[in-house]
Protein backbone atom coordinates (compact mmCIF):
# COMPACT_ATOMS: atom_id res chain seq x y z
CA UNK A 1 0.00 0.00 0.00
CA UNK A 2 1.38 3.40 -0.99
CA UNK A 3 1.46 6.33 1.41
CA UNK A 4 -1.38 7.97 -0.57
CA UNK A 5 -3.49 4.80 -0.34
CA UNK A 6 -2.87 4.66 3.40
CA UNK A 7 -4.01 8.28 3.78
CA UNK A 8 -7.20 7.58 1.85
CA UNK A 9 -7.91 4.53 3.98
CA UNK A 10 -7.31 6.52 7.14
CA UNK A 11 -9.37 9.61 6.29
CA UNK A 12 -13.00 9.22 5.19
CA UNK A 13 -12.96 12.73 3.70
CA UNK A 14 -10.32 11.68 1.17
CA UNK A 15 -12.03 8.33 0.59
CA UNK A 16 -15.31 10.04 -0.31
CA UNK A 17 -13.89 13.19 -1.88
CA UNK A 18 -15.19 12.43 -5.41
CA UNK A 19 -18.69 11.82 -4.05
CA UNK A 20 -18.58 15.02 -1.98
CA UNK A 21 -17.40 17.03 -4.97
CA UNK A 22 -20.27 15.64 -7.07
CA UNK A 23 -22.83 16.60 -4.41
CA UNK A 24 -21.48 20.16 -4.22
CA UNK A 25 -21.13 20.51 -7.99
CA UNK A 26 -24.69 19.31 -8.67
CA UNK A 27 -26.02 21.77 -6.13
CA UNK A 28 -23.97 24.72 -7.39
CA UNK A 29 -23.30 24.08 -11.08
CA UNK A 30 -19.80 25.45 -10.56
CA UNK A 31 -16.66 23.42 -10.00
CA UNK A 32 -14.86 26.42 -8.51
CA UNK A 33 -17.62 26.95 -5.95
CA UNK A 34 -17.77 23.21 -5.27
CA UNK A 35 -14.06 23.19 -4.47
CA UNK A 36 -14.55 26.11 -2.07
CA UNK A 37 -17.36 24.19 -0.37
CA UNK A 38 -15.12 21.15 0.01
CA UNK A 39 -12.41 23.30 1.55
CA UNK A 40 -14.88 24.78 4.06
CA UNK A 41 -16.24 21.30 4.83
CA UNK A 42 -12.74 19.93 5.32
CA UNK A 43 -11.97 22.60 7.91
CA UNK A 44 -15.10 21.62 9.83
CA UNK A 45 -14.28 17.93 9.50
CA UNK A 46 -10.79 18.55 10.89
CA UNK A 47 -12.32 19.84 14.14
CA UNK A 48 -14.73 16.93 14.60
CA UNK A 49 -14.24 14.19 17.20
CA UNK A 50 -14.15 11.23 14.77
CA UNK A 51 -14.99 8.78 17.54
CA UNK A 52 -18.45 10.37 17.80
CA UNK A 53 -19.22 9.92 14.07
CA UNK A 54 -20.95 6.59 13.43
CA UNK A 55 -21.32 6.97 9.65
CA UNK A 56 -18.61 9.25 8.20
CA UNK A 57 -20.02 9.15 4.66
CA UNK A 58 -23.47 10.37 5.71
CA UNK A 59 -21.98 12.91 8.10
CA UNK A 60 -19.76 14.35 5.36
CA UNK A 61 -22.58 14.48 2.80
CA UNK A 62 -24.70 16.41 5.31
CA UNK A 63 -21.82 18.79 6.02
CA UNK A 64 -21.16 19.45 2.34
CA UNK A 65 -24.89 19.92 1.69
CA UNK A 66 -25.17 22.57 4.41
CA UNK A 67 -22.13 24.43 3.14
CA UNK A 68 -23.37 24.22 -0.46
CA UNK A 69 -26.75 25.57 0.60
CA UNK A 70 -25.07 28.51 2.32
CA UNK A 71 -22.98 29.17 -0.79
CA UNK A 72 -25.99 28.84 -3.12
CA UNK A 73 -28.00 31.38 -1.13
CA UNK A 74 -25.04 33.76 -1.07
CA UNK A 75 -24.61 33.42 -4.84
CA UNK A 76 -28.24 34.04 -5.72
CA UNK A 77 -27.86 37.82 -6.05
CA UNK A 78 -24.64 37.65 -8.08
CA UNK A 79 -26.29 35.24 -10.51
CA UNK A 80 -29.24 37.56 -10.88
CA UNK A 81 -26.79 40.31 -11.83
CA UNK A 82 -24.79 38.07 -14.19
CA UNK A 83 -24.28 39.58 -17.66
CA UNK A 84 -26.34 37.60 -20.15
CA UNK A 85 -27.32 33.97 -19.79
CA UNK A 86 -25.81 31.92 -16.95
CA UNK A 87 -24.83 28.33 -17.79
CA UNK A 88 -23.19 25.73 -15.53
CA UNK A 89 -19.44 25.24 -15.61
CA UNK A 90 -18.65 22.30 -17.94
CA UNK A 91 -16.35 19.55 -16.71
CA UNK A 92 -14.12 17.36 -18.82
CA UNK A 93 -14.87 13.74 -17.89
CA UNK A 94 -13.67 10.34 -18.97
CA UNK A 95 -15.99 8.08 -21.01
CA UNK A 96 -16.24 5.87 -17.88
CA UNK A 97 -18.60 8.38 -16.27
CA UNK A 98 -21.16 7.61 -18.99
CA UNK A 99 -21.32 4.00 -17.81
CA UNK A 100 -23.24 5.20 -14.76
CA UNK A 101 -26.23 6.40 -16.78
CA UNK A 102 -28.02 8.04 -13.87
CA UNK A 103 -24.89 9.94 -12.79
CA UNK A 104 -24.17 11.07 -16.35
CA UNK A 105 -27.73 12.32 -16.78
CA UNK A 106 -27.72 14.13 -13.44
CA UNK A 107 -24.49 16.06 -14.18
CA UNK A 108 -25.29 16.84 -17.82
CA UNK A 109 -25.34 20.54 -18.66
CA UNK A 110 -28.97 20.16 -19.73
CA UNK A 111 -29.97 18.79 -16.32
CA UNK A 112 -27.85 21.29 -14.37
CA UNK A 113 -29.52 24.08 -16.32
CA UNK A 114 -32.92 22.71 -15.27
CA UNK A 115 -31.77 22.51 -11.64
CA UNK A 116 -30.97 26.23 -11.80
CA UNK A 117 -34.73 26.84 -11.93
CA UNK A 118 -35.21 25.28 -8.48
CA UNK A 119 -34.86 27.12 -5.19
CA UNK A 120 -31.80 26.24 -3.05
CA UNK A 121 -33.63 23.86 -0.69
CA UNK A 122 -35.59 22.23 -3.52
CA UNK A 123 -32.37 21.68 -5.42
CA UNK A 124 -30.62 20.13 -2.43
CA UNK A 125 -33.55 17.80 -1.73
CA UNK A 126 -33.82 16.75 -5.38
CA UNK A 127 -30.09 16.03 -5.71
CA UNK A 128 -29.84 14.09 -2.45
CA UNK A 129 -32.98 12.07 -3.06
CA UNK A 130 -33.12 11.50 -6.82
CA UNK A 131 -29.41 11.26 -7.55
CA UNK A 132 -27.94 9.84 -4.35
CA UNK A 133 -31.05 8.09 -2.98
CA UNK A 134 -30.54 9.32 0.58
CA UNK A 135 -33.28 8.52 3.11
CA UNK A 136 -35.70 11.36 3.83
CA UNK A 137 -34.54 11.47 7.44
CA UNK A 138 -30.92 12.15 6.47
CA UNK A 139 -31.97 14.79 3.95
CA UNK A 140 -34.10 16.44 6.62
CA UNK A 141 -31.03 16.76 8.88
CA UNK A 142 -28.99 18.21 6.04
CA UNK A 143 -31.48 20.89 5.01
CA UNK A 144 -32.97 21.67 8.42
CA UNK A 145 -36.53 20.56 7.63
CA UNK A 146 -38.81 17.82 8.94
CA UNK A 147 -38.93 14.50 7.07
CA UNK A 148 -42.57 15.18 6.15
CA UNK A 149 -41.66 18.58 4.70
CA UNK A 150 -38.79 17.03 2.75
CA UNK A 151 -41.18 14.49 1.17
CA UNK A 152 -43.38 17.33 -0.05
CA UNK A 153 -40.41 19.32 -1.34
CA UNK A 154 -39.08 16.23 -3.14
CA UNK A 155 -42.44 15.65 -4.85
CA UNK A 156 -42.68 19.26 -6.05
CA UNK A 157 -39.06 19.24 -7.23
CA UNK A 158 -39.57 15.98 -9.17
CA UNK A 159 -42.61 17.40 -10.93
CA UNK A 160 -40.79 20.64 -11.70
CA UNK A 161 -37.76 18.86 -13.17
CA UNK A 162 -39.86 16.30 -15.08
CA UNK A 163 -41.66 19.13 -16.89
CA UNK A 164 -38.38 20.72 -18.02
CA UNK A 165 -35.83 17.92 -18.49
CA UNK A 166 -35.00 16.52 -21.97
CA UNK A 167 -37.94 14.42 -23.15
CA UNK A 168 -35.95 11.46 -24.45
CA UNK A 169 -32.70 9.72 -23.55
CA UNK A 170 -30.40 8.98 -26.47
CA UNK A 171 -27.54 6.50 -26.62
CA UNK A 172 -23.99 7.78 -26.33
CA UNK A 173 -23.34 6.50 -29.87
CA UNK A 174 -26.23 8.57 -31.27
CA UNK A 175 -25.14 11.58 -29.22
CA UNK A 176 -21.59 11.35 -30.53
CA UNK A 177 -22.78 10.93 -34.13
CA UNK A 178 -24.88 14.11 -33.90
CA UNK A 179 -22.01 16.00 -32.23
CA UNK A 180 -19.67 14.96 -35.05
CA UNK A 181 -22.19 16.04 -37.70
CA UNK A 182 -22.68 19.37 -35.94
CA UNK A 183 -18.96 20.07 -35.68
CA UNK A 184 -18.45 19.11 -39.34
CA UNK A 185 -21.24 21.51 -40.36
CA UNK A 186 -19.74 24.22 -38.18
CA UNK A 187 -16.37 23.80 -39.91
CA UNK A 188 -17.94 24.23 -43.36
CA UNK A 189 -20.15 27.10 -42.27
CA UNK A 190 -22.72 25.99 -44.85
CA UNK A 191 -26.23 27.05 -43.91
CA UNK A 192 -27.91 23.92 -45.34
CA UNK A 193 -25.51 21.60 -43.49
CA UNK A 194 -26.40 23.31 -40.22
CA UNK A 195 -30.14 23.37 -40.91
CA UNK A 196 -30.15 19.65 -41.72
CA UNK A 197 -29.23 18.62 -38.18
CA UNK A 198 -31.41 21.02 -36.20
CA UNK A 199 -34.96 20.65 -34.94
CA UNK A 200 -37.22 23.44 -36.24
CA UNK A 201 -37.65 24.87 -32.72
CA UNK A 202 -34.00 24.54 -31.66
CA UNK A 203 -32.78 26.96 -28.97
CA UNK A 204 -29.18 28.14 -28.55
CA UNK A 205 -27.95 29.71 -25.31
CA UNK A 206 -24.51 31.30 -25.05
CA UNK A 207 -22.69 32.29 -21.87
CA UNK A 208 -19.90 34.85 -22.12
CA UNK A 209 -20.32 36.29 -18.63
CA UNK A 210 -19.63 39.79 -19.92
CA UNK A 211 -16.01 38.74 -20.47
CA UNK A 212 -16.17 37.64 -24.12
CA UNK A 213 -18.72 38.24 -26.86
CA UNK A 214 -21.95 36.29 -26.39
CA UNK A 215 -25.66 36.88 -26.95
CA UNK A 216 -27.54 38.28 -23.96
CA UNK A 217 -30.65 36.24 -24.76
CA UNK A 218 -31.28 32.82 -26.36
CA UNK A 219 -31.57 32.37 -30.12
CA UNK A 220 -34.68 30.45 -31.19
CA UNK A 221 -35.57 28.61 -34.39
CA UNK A 222 -33.42 26.61 -36.80
CA UNK A 223 -33.13 29.39 -39.38
CA UNK A 224 -31.96 31.95 -36.83
CA UNK A 225 -29.52 29.60 -35.07
CA UNK A 226 -28.04 28.30 -38.33
CA UNK A 227 -27.48 31.84 -39.64
CA UNK A 228 -25.80 32.89 -36.39
CA UNK A 229 -23.43 29.91 -36.54
CA UNK A 230 -22.72 30.41 -40.23
CA UNK A 231 -21.96 34.06 -39.47
CA UNK A 232 -19.58 33.04 -36.67
CA UNK A 233 -17.74 30.82 -39.16
CA UNK A 234 -17.26 33.76 -41.52
CA UNK A 235 -16.20 36.13 -38.76
CA UNK A 236 -13.19 34.17 -37.49
CA UNK A 237 -9.82 33.43 -39.02
CA UNK A 238 -9.38 29.94 -37.60
CA UNK A 239 -11.95 27.50 -36.25
CA UNK A 240 -10.86 24.24 -34.67
CA UNK A 241 -13.25 21.58 -33.36
CA UNK A 242 -12.77 18.50 -31.19
CA UNK A 243 -15.16 15.90 -29.83
CA UNK A 244 -14.74 15.75 -26.04
CA UNK A 245 -16.60 14.19 -23.13
CA UNK A 246 -18.21 16.90 -21.03
CA UNK A 247 -20.22 16.00 -17.94
CA UNK A 248 -20.42 12.35 -18.97
CA UNK A 249 -21.69 13.03 -22.51
CA UNK A 250 -20.08 13.47 -25.95
CA UNK A 251 -19.85 17.19 -26.67
CA UNK A 252 -17.67 19.64 -28.55
CA UNK A 253 -14.76 21.92 -27.90
CA UNK A 254 -14.66 24.74 -30.43
CA UNK A 255 -11.77 27.19 -30.63
CA UNK A 256 -12.59 30.47 -32.39
CA UNK A 257 -9.27 32.13 -33.25
CA UNK A 258 -7.71 30.25 -30.35
CA UNK A 259 -10.43 31.15 -27.83
CA UNK A 260 -12.08 27.97 -26.48
CA UNK A 261 -15.80 27.33 -26.13
CA UNK A 262 -17.56 24.28 -24.73
CA UNK A 263 -20.60 23.18 -26.74
CA UNK A 264 -23.17 20.79 -25.29
CA UNK A 265 -26.06 19.48 -27.40
CA UNK A 266 -29.46 18.10 -26.41
CA UNK A 267 -30.54 15.60 -29.05
CA UNK A 268 -34.13 14.56 -29.72
CA UNK A 269 -35.26 12.44 -32.67
CA UNK A 270 -31.80 12.53 -34.22
CA UNK A 271 -31.74 16.33 -34.36
CA UNK A 272 -30.44 19.08 -32.10
CA UNK A 273 -33.09 20.51 -29.80
CA UNK A 274 -30.87 22.72 -27.61
CA UNK A 275 -27.35 24.08 -27.88
CA UNK A 276 -25.49 25.31 -24.81
CA UNK A 277 -22.33 27.28 -25.57
CA UNK A 278 -20.07 28.25 -22.66
CA UNK A 279 -17.58 30.96 -23.69
CA UNK A 280 -16.86 32.56 -20.31
CA UNK A 281 -13.13 31.79 -19.87
CA UNK A 282 -13.51 31.61 -16.09
CA UNK A 283 -15.69 28.53 -16.60
CA UNK A 284 -13.31 26.80 -19.02
CA UNK A 285 -10.23 26.40 -16.85
CA UNK A 286 -10.84 22.64 -16.42
CA UNK A 287 -11.19 21.69 -20.07
CA UNK A 288 -7.77 20.06 -20.02
CA UNK A 289 -8.06 18.26 -16.67
CA UNK A 290 -10.61 15.43 -16.27
CA UNK A 291 -12.77 15.79 -13.15
CA UNK A 292 -13.54 12.92 -10.82
CA UNK A 293 -17.27 12.39 -10.31
CA UNK A 294 -18.86 9.63 -8.26
CA UNK A 295 -22.11 8.63 -6.59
Amino acid sequence: MTKEDAEHAADPFLTHRSLLFTVAYEMLGSAADAEDVLQESWLRWADVDRAQVRDPRSYLVRTVTRQALNRLRALSRSREEYVGEWLPEPLLTSPDVAEDVELAESVSLAMLTVLETLGPTERAVFVLREVFDLPYGEIAEAVGKSAAAVRQIARRAREHVAARRPRVRVSRAEQRAVVERFLAALRTGQLQDLLAIMAPDVVMITDGGGVVAAALAPFQGADVVARVLAGAHRAVGTLDTTVVWLNGTPAGRVDFDGEPSAVSLTVEGGRIARIHVVRNPHKLTRLDDPAELAR
